[in-house]
């Protein structure tokens, strides 16, 4: 460059210039009386090159010099030579002499040209996807076009990256060449494409027919799937034989599977699809394959509050139900003993192939506890164990590993009435109680603690012959009649008849809680554990110096009211006589 921002003038040094043709030559062989005008396109002549330039002549008896990278952004790999002709653009005259030229602008005015050609006629133009840009993506079709988001593609891109460096086909939606503004689309041509082949497909279509094709897009409900010309859904219930928790968990999109036609409704284009169809259902061998007894690997897929599902082959699942995970262990929660994905052990337990159902067992792989409790714990042997809870009804004592014994409240004590157990026993205390019943099948251990002493009851019919006098402390006093304890856990009942030879209506005022009675017994029933006390009868059989009345000892073959509810029942069945 001159001080002046003026090219230099050329010389030989710096190009490179075929041996056979001169300068001289070259000018003689243009047409240099050619009238060159501002804003045109010409032809122009390469007659110099530098280590970065082109020096152009076209016709106007001016060179002027155009960058080389000008020249390889239509073809990075152009060569440029001397004697090459090329369309450049008369951008403006230089104040000084000469022709400021543009190889670039020649080539976006045929661009230009070209797309309004290609639009008009509805055509197709090639490009090169550059970048990313707000709303969408940059393309070069020797002009920068604008490409949307919506128009990239029939579908939504996830990857918009990728497409980066790609060259596609599109068409021009609309230009405006004053702003330099092209709009651009890949869409329509893939819809007109979509539409030929969805035709094509409306004849070729069957049901039964297995058809490859790309997911689209996956819901909870299954996959939707091009077959090319078509969408078709395969619902989540056709995948697999076995259970999907969501589809996502077995495919994504853009992955090509292979489906069958389940069913095509042509007036509509709806298209059902299936997976699991390309195989035999597993369900059909179930029965000799997986017969009650038999022991099988599986694999721990879902987990719920009642039990583990547990994947025996694809398709095929069974249930291990809580009760059944262990001889030992009561988990409030499976998932204190297995996690999904662990691969266990189980043993079938029953099949049900018409409601696709298996019963599993993962205890039944254990020795069970209970089919030596029996021997080691034989009916009648005393025991000792550590209270393990205490409930409203009982008490559980820890017998050994997976197995407790019950003590119901009732089994308590002979005598003493207890209404809650935590009012004698606390947990972690040490007891010793009596086995008295073992339910194997139920897995039921029953316990007595009372049983550790003889039942007073047992012994009241000798203790208390009828006709005997027995003195007592009075512990109630009811309207039908006065309770006597004659010993701990032994009480008699003298009814409101048996208080006095005269008529009584209530006793209640007569006696006081405390007091001493003398009464003679005049019914006994160890087995009902009851005892008729009468004071009218003491008062007779001393009237007859000691002889026991003829009347009571007719009265004595029947059981006289001695508890709370033989009053009530007696009281009823006075009212009903009156």
């Amino acid at each position: 460059m001159t001080k002046n921002g003026t090219q230099p003038a050329f010389a030989a040094d710096d190009t490179n210039f075929d041996e056979e043709i001169s300068f001289a030559e070259l000018f003689e062989q243009g047409d240099n009386s050619t009238v060159i005008n501002v804003g045109e396109v010409a032809i122009g002549t390469v007659v110099g090159l530098t280590s970065d330039a082109a020096l152009i002549d076209v016709g106007d008896k001016a060179e002027s010099y155009i960058p080389l990278s000008e020249f390889r952004h239509e073809d990075p790999d152009c060569v440029v030579s001397i004697g090459d002709q090329f369309e450049v653009f008369i951008e403006k005259r230089k104040d000084e002499g000469g022709l400021l030229l543009s190889r670039e602008k020649a080539i976006a005015i045929k661009v230009w040209e070209q797309i309004a050609e290609i639009q008009e006629e509805d055509g197709t133009i090639e490009g090169r996807i550059d970048n990313r840009v707000k709303g969408g993506m940059s393309v070069d079709i020797g002009v920068p076009a604008f490409l949307p988001y919506s128009q990239i593609d029939l579908r939504p891109v996830k990857d918009l990256d990728a497409l980066i460096g790609e060259t596609f086909e599109f068409k021009i939606l609309k230009f405006n060449r004053k702003r330099n503004n092209v709009v651009i689309s890949r869409r329509a041509i893939l819809e007109s494409q979509r539409v030929a082949l969805r035709e094509q497909m409306r004849n070729t279509l069957e049901e039964g027919q297995i058809i490859r094709g790309a997911i689209t897009n996956i819901t909870d409900y299954g996959l939707f799937i091009d077959l090319g010309g078509m969408d078709g859904l395969c619902h989540i219930t056709d995948l697999s034989w076995g259970r999907v928790s969501h589809p996502s968990k077995l495919y994504n999109v853009g992955e090509e599977i292979e489906v069958k036609i389940l069913k095509y409704d042509k007036d509509s284009d709806r298209v059902s699809l299936g997976v699991k169809q390309l195989k035999t259902d597993p369900w059909e061998r179930v029965p000799e394959q997986y017969a009650p007894g038999s022991r099988v690997m599986g694999k721990v897929v879902s987990i719920t509050d009642y039990g583990v599902f547990v994947e025996l082959e694809e398709g095929v699942e069974g249930l291990v139900h809580i009760s059944e995970m262990s001889w030992s262990k009561k988990p409030r929660h499976p998932s204190k003993i297995v996690g999904v994905g662990d691969e266990i052990e189980v043993q079938v337990l029953k099949v049900e192939a018409e409601t696709k159902r298996i019963s599993l067992g993962m205890k039944q792989l254990q020795p069970n506890p209970w089919d030596v409790v029996e021997e080691s714990y034989p009916v009648g042997s005393v025991i000792e164990g550590k209270i393990k809870n205490i409930t409203d009804f009982g008490i559980f004592i820890g017998i050994e590993e997976g197995i407790d014994g019950l003590i119901h409240v009732s089994d308590l004590s002979w005598t003493e009435r207890i209404k809650h157990p935590s009012e004698k026993y606390a947990k972690g205390e040490t007891i010793h109680a009596v086995v008295l019943k073992i339910d194997k099948e139920n897995e039921r251990f029953s316990l007595g603690i009372k049983q550790l002493e003889p039942d007073p009851w047992q012994a009241a019919a000798s203790n208390y012959p009828i006709g005997s006098t027995v003195e007592g402390t009075i512990t109630n006093v009811t309207d039908f009649g006065v309770f006597v304890q004659l010993e701990e856990g032994i009480e008699g009942l003298v009814h409101v008849s048996e208080i006095s030879k005269d008529k009584v209506k209530t006793p209640v005022g007569m006696f006081n809680i405390n007091d001493i009675l003398k009464a003679m017994v005049i019914n006994v029933s160890a087995d009902d554990r009851k005892i008729g006390l009468s004071v009218k009868a003491l008062q007779e059989k001393e009237d007859n110096q000691g002889a026991v009345p003829e009347e009571y000892l007719q009265k004595s073959q029947s059981a006289a009211p001695s508890t709370f509810g033989d009053l009530l029942k007696a009281a009823a069945n006075e009212e009903s006589n009156k």
